[in-house]
């Protein structure tokens, strides 16, 4: 499987929201509370009823009534952007009837923009429809005798300003959402990568720890047992067995301090313990046939190509098939592996002679399991079962095309 490390997602994944988080806080800046909006709608009466006051000098009713009905739908500009532009229209239709010229109107701009920045686009061709209504109508009206068209220009002119405004701040808005959705899916993906990595880690941990001590202690039980049965009768083959058996537990630390020198960087022997491959295999063969199971070992091919990683996965195939074929066999059982190493795959096959018992399959995915799990990192195939004239058999095919090495 393929992934993005999680230090590059989760990289990505603080850029995109502290993009995010300075947008959101421009945006929370410009974009206030309801209270404001009903303090925004306030100012632009003030601001109103300031300039008719110093063209008029005297305010009349009829100049603070439509002002302040024009101003008052701003209250709800953003929570309903479009009713209040309508109910602002209806003001101004109004106005115009009762031929009440005042610059409020001014106000139906604001409330074209929200609509633009707020509603569907829909709604916002509706608004402009209905403005460049009544600028038609404001301009036959109140322009200066010939200059009805450049009235209406100049108005419609601020009209679609008023609108482009508005859509740019609703794209605004929505990339800005974008964003911050893209760093929290970014932010999930890193912890789900995470989570696979350990997954996975502690899933290899789990093989190797299996495949080292089960392997080692099996030998070493073996061993001891045929010391024992050899004690008297054979003192000197119950005490090269012994040796055996003091050799295969160092062989056990030589395989922890390979195994820890994976996991630690700071682990001094690590270089000089390299992970085991094909070329151990006949150690490998060595130290069972000195547990007391006859083992024949082949190996056909160039194994010097072969990716580190494939050869170790092919001695842990090897391995676990012995260990299992040790334990679970009675004496006088013999092995054979095969291990055949072509350009584009590798071919392991162990096979016995024992009675044909079923091996467990460990708890905690190892033991098959295991076997089948580490062919299916290479994109291989794996089968184990008894042979018809008798027996067990593992065969494990590792796809080395498109693996790195």
């Amino acid at each position: 499987m393929t992934y993005a490390p999680p230090q590059a997602l989760q990289q990505r994944a603080q850029s995109w929201r502290a993009l995010a988080g300075r947008a959101r806080l421009r945006l929370r800046t410009r974009l206030s509370p309801p209270a404001v909006d009903a303090l925004f709608a306030a100012a632009v009466f003030l601001a109103q009823t300031g300039v008719e006051h110093r063209r008029l000098r005297e305010l009349m009713w009829p100049v603070l009534l439509f002002t302040g009905l024009l101003a008052l739908p701003l209250v709800w500009r953003r929570r309903a952007p479009l009713t209040a532009f309508l109910a602002m229209s209806a003001v101004a239709l109004v106005q115009w009837c009762a031929d009440v010229r005042i610059p409020a109107d001014v106000s139906l701009l604001i409330a074209l923009y929200t609509v633009a920045a707020y509603a569907p686009r829909r709604r916002t061709w509706l608004a402009i429809g209905v403005l460049e209504g009544g600028i038609v109508l404001a301009s036959a009206r109140w322009a200066p005798e010939g200059r009805g068209a450049e009235s209406f220009v100049a108005l419609s002119a601020m009209a679609v300003a008023a609108a482009v405004i508005g859509m740019n701040m609703r794209s605004r808005r929505a990339h800005m959402a974008f964003l911050e959705e893209r760093a929290v899916r970014l932010e999930r993906e890193r912890d789900q990568q995470a989570q696979l990595a350990v997954a996975g880690e502690r899933s290899r941990i789990a093989r190797e720890m299996h495949d080292i001590v089960t392997h080692n202690l099996s030998v070493m039980v073996a061993l001891a047992d045929g010391a024992v049965f050899a004690q008297e009768r054979s003192p000197d083959r119950a005490t090269a067995a012994m040796r055996q058996v003091s050799t295969t537990g160092r062989q056990a630390i030589t395989d922890m301090r390979r195994f820890l020198g994976v996991l630690r960087a700071d682990e001094p022997d690590a270089l000089r313990h390299p992970m085991p491959g094909i070329a151990q295999l006949e150690p490998l063969a060595d130290q069972v046939r000195a547990a007391g199971l006859p083992t024949r070992l082949r190996i056909a091919g160039d194994p010097a190509g072969v990716p580190v990683p494939a050869q170790l996965t092919v001695y842990r195939l090897v391995q676990e098939a012995l260990t299992n074929t040790l334990k679970h066999t009675p004496p006088g059982t013999r092995a054979d592996v095969r291990v055949r190493c072509d350009p584009q795959r590798i071919t392991v096959h162990v096979t016995d002679d024992g009675p044909a018992v079923k091996v467990p399959v460990a708890s905690g995915g190892q033991g098959l399991h295991g076997m089948r799990e580490r062919a299916a990192a290479y994109g291989g195939e794996f089968e184990a079962g008894p042979r018809p004239d008798g027996g067990w058999h593992v065969r494990a095919v590792l796809a080395l095309s498109g693996n790195e090495a």
